[in-house]
């Protein structure tokens, strides 16, 4: 039935194409190559004009071609790496082939002068490999059952629905699924502050280069009417409870001649509730196909599909978190410079310590530099460089991960984007009883991108 479903809906969308044009819609980012650079839409008053209902239906689609080998430092046979049969004849394992292809699904609708409603979806992805709703908003920039006051219409835009929370830039230039056409790079970085949850935005821009937003969500990546109990959990030190999520951004972002330069701050905190994913909230997975994965998870076999999250760490804060981020942007001509730095502190509840509910601190940072060049900047070449540092539960010493790529890609169309990466990545500190003890992997990652 969800499948009939499913497919009965697209079939009527696919059809109303030919009653509504694909027309821009206001206030919002492109899904092709004029999108990249834009975070969140200007207030600006050159907007498409308002005439009528309109729908604009976007795809994403990506196909990979991976030749990465990883390696570690096994002491026992469960800490053996996915591809290794027997350490004693090698500790390492080459991971070479085309990886699954994912796809998103958009619409976009204007339902009323400065009204937008968006809904995206996951068509296939490493993880969910089914049809997923990745969430869907309403996004207002006018107010026309007002009269369109010109007050809001130029300084104010509110959110709301399910959605990605403006926690820093690097979401709006991460790989989602199949939308990998903000990212000059294969993959998003190490810590990876993405989820989608549900709540609502207040924007305001006191200037035209001076943006202000507060957010508040209820935390979780879905719905939850669960009841906790006001007695504390089993870890005894504190309840369970279901506390909203608040968060915060400021960014500067302005233009002088051929110099465009934005510096962003952002917070984002909550003090308990039973299980927040900002930094687990990923449906799709990484690009990165069972990179430093072991052969076993928990006795099973390892899989594409479980173990989504290759090259990437979860600093294991899913019952309180705080977490800052700081993200420069600078463009000068056809140079980009950017740069990411988070502080993390938080904890679940199994994080007590002589009777008391602690707190464990991680740490991230990022630096990108990219050169677009030909006409239209159809060309790049780009360097990346990340190292993160975690406190992990059960880990007695802070662990380590760094990793370095450099990528080039090519733009033949605005909606097309062939690139390639070759990324180094190693992991430092970790325990021998941890199967990424002196691990590391290497190699290339071809990609190719449609969007639209």
């Amino acid at each position: 039935m969800k499948n009939s479903s499913t497919l009965l809906l697209l079939a009527l969308l696919l059809i109303s194409t030919s009653l509504f044009s694909q027309s821009d819609i206001q206030y919002s980012r492109p899904w092709n190559k004029e999108g990249i650079n834009i975070f969140e839409p200007v207030k600006s008053s050159d907007q498409p004009a308002y005439e009528g209902f309109k729908l604009r239906i976007g795809g994403s689609f990506t196909q990979d071609y991976q030749h990465l080998k990883h390696s570690n430092t096994p002491t026992k046979s469960a800490n053996y790496l996915y591809g290794v049969v027997k350490a004693e004849d090698s500790t390492s394992a080459l991971l070479r082939g085309f990886n699954l292809a994912m796809a998103n699904l958009n619409f976009d609708f204007q339902i009323e002068d400065g009204i937008m409603v968006r809904l995206e979806n996951y068509m296939s992805s490493r993880h969910h490999s089914e049809f997923w709703v990745k969430g869907g908003y309403v996004q207002i920039d006018k107010l026309p059952m007002f009269g369109n006051p010109q007050w809001f219409t130029d300084n104010f835009r509110v959110k709301i629905g399910h959605f990605v929370p403006n926690f820093g830039d690097m979401h709006f230039r991460r790989t989602d699924g199949g939308n990998a056409m903000f990212n000059p790079f294969v993959e998003n970085l190490i810590f990876d502050a993405f989820t989608t949850e549900i709540g609502a935005e207040v924007y305001a821009w006191p200037t035209k280069s001076i943006m202000a937003m507060v957010g508040m969500t209820s935390g979780y990546i879905n719905g939850n009417v669960d009841y906790f109990p006001t007695s504390n959990n089993s870890s005894g030190v504190v309840p369970t409870k279901k506390t909203p999520s608040i968060f915060a951004k400021l960014a500067y972002d302005n233009n002088f001649e051929d110099l465009r330069f934005r510096l962003s701050a952002s917070v984002y905190t909550n003090p308990n509730i039973s299980r927040n994913t900002l930094y687990a909230g990923d449906r799709t997975g990484s690009h990165y196909f069972l990179a430093m994965e072991p052969a076993l998870t928990n006795g099973a076999a390892t899989t594409m599909a479980a173990q989504f999250t290759s090259g990437r760490l979860n600093p294991d804060m899913a019952n309180r978190i705080t977490a800052f981020m700081i993200n420069p942007f600078l463009k000068y001509k056809g140079l980009e410079v950017t740069g990411s730095y988070e502080t993390l502190s938080g904890s679940v509840y199994g994080d007590v310590k002589e009777g008391k509910w602690v707190k464990r601190n991680s740490s991230q940072y990022s630096v990108e530099a990219s050169y677009r060049f030909l006409a239209n900047e159809s060309m790049y070449i780009g360097v990346r460089q990340i190292g993160a540092k975690a406190e992990l539960r059960g880990i007695t010493s802070d662990v380590n991960i760094n990793r370095f790529a450099v990528a080039a890609g090519w733009f033949p169309t605005k909606n097309l984007l062939l690139k390639a990466e070759i990324v180094s990545q190693k992991y430092k500190d970790f325990p021998s009883t941890d199967y990424r003890y002196n691990g590391k992997f290497n190699g290339a990652v071809i990609e190719a991108v449609v969007g639209f």
